[in-house]
């Protein structure tokens, strides 16, 4: 979407008895890795390394056992970009800009080597989105262009990257967008794709055949004006699902901004309606929990659930995150302005 807006973290558990079961109430302690002057929206990990994207060129890693940081620059003739979307298989990282031109990069992981693998110039450019399913498919998503979403793809790893034709794509409705907040509107399962939308309508995008066939679901989430809809999602399985956002200009407003799927997209009730938090950057299930715990980040800190999102409690109050990402059950990176922070969480549990 022509907005800039901010994305932010997350927050997770484990359970080792029932969940239903346990009144979860978690301790949360939350170690510091990186201060400096980097806004950071896009995140992930891989068996060594935490990768983050951020504005200025810059990108990096954090070794999660010694906790060492690593500062890179993308190599460019004279243009500063800001990476919002970050996606990886094995050998390699992938960094996508928002705004024009958009430039993919693809960096070696063992080598830091960097290569273009895609460009596209276009005033309406903005990509939002990048994920790999597997080490040979990944998909970008990106605001409309002729009203349907820009979708790039790869199935050879990243070398090569083809736009699919708009033929195949759903048209959108005048000022329907995506927002670039946290890497978290495209989500990958086990054999399906999600998108979602916001601005003048919230809807779900769902496709079984890497996006050469899409089916569209409307959603409860607020949405009418430019600065309203889903902000983030986040899928359990192919069929529990989350999704939330709200109205960034009425950061505390916490009406119409949650709800949940049970049926993969195709119906979605609210949950926690004017309860719990009010603007959501990022939403994400805990590893693990059979798709029973959430926790969001947004501009009134991050918030736990364990029942489907039906009640929220807040356990930290940090309004500066802009993404996460989970390492296992117990502990979490998130990123944001100027940082990025580890949360490890220790649960008191009440049978």
């Amino acid at each position: 979407m022509i907005i800039r807006l901010l994305s932010f973290g997350l927050i997770f558990l484990n359970f080792s008895c029932g969940i239903s079961k346990i009144n979860y109430d978690p301790e949360v302690n939350i170690q510091n890795l990186l201060m400096d002057k980097i806004s950071i929206r896009a995140i992930c990990i891989d068996e060594t390394y935490l990768w983050f994207a951020g504005n200025n060129n810059k990108y990096g890693k954090i070794d999660i056992k010694s906790n060492e940081v690593f500062m890179y620059e993308v190599k460019t003739d004279s243009l500063k970009f800001e990476y919002r979307s970050i996606a990886q298989n094995k050998d390699y990282i992938f960094l996508l800009n928002v705004g024009n031109p958009a430039n993919l990069i693809r960096i070696s992981k063992k080598t830091n080597e960097q290569e273009v693998v895609y460009e596209e110039y276009h005033e309406s450019v903005f990509y939002d989105s990048m994920h790999f399913k597997n080490e040979l498919n990944g998909m970008a998503m990106g605001d409309p262009i002729e009203d349907v979403f820009s979708i790039i793809t790869t199935n050879d790893g990243g070398k090569i990257w083809k736009k699919l034709d708009n033929k195949s794509l759903p048209k959108l409705e005048s000022g329907e967008a995506a927002f670039a907040a946290s890497n978290t509107n495209l989500i990958y399962t086990k054999s399906k794709i999600f998108i979602v939308s916001g601005g003048k309508k919230a809807r779900v995008f769902v496709s079984d055949d890497f996006g050469f066939s899409w089916q569209v679901y409307n959603t409860p989430i607020i949405q009418g004006e430019t600065m309203t809809g889903i902000f983030s999602a986040d899928f359990y399985n192919d069929n529990i699902g989350f999704i939330t956002g709200g109205n960034y200009e009425k950061p505390e407003d916490n009406l119409n901004n949650k709800a949940i799927t049970f049926d993969g997209g195709k119906t979605w009730k609210l949950v926690a309606n004017g309860d719990g938090f009010g603007y959501g950057s990022c939403i994400q299930f805990v590893p693990k929990s059979k798709g029973k715990a959430l926790v969001s980040v947004g501009a009134m800190g991050i918030y736990f659930s364990n029942d489907f999102g039906n009640k929220w409690k807040k356990i930290a109050e940090d309004k500066n995150l802009f993404t996460l990402k989970f390492l296992d059950s117990n502990t979490f990176f998130a990123a944001g302005n100027n940082k990025i922070i580890r949360i490890d969480l220790n649960k008191k549990s009440q049978h």
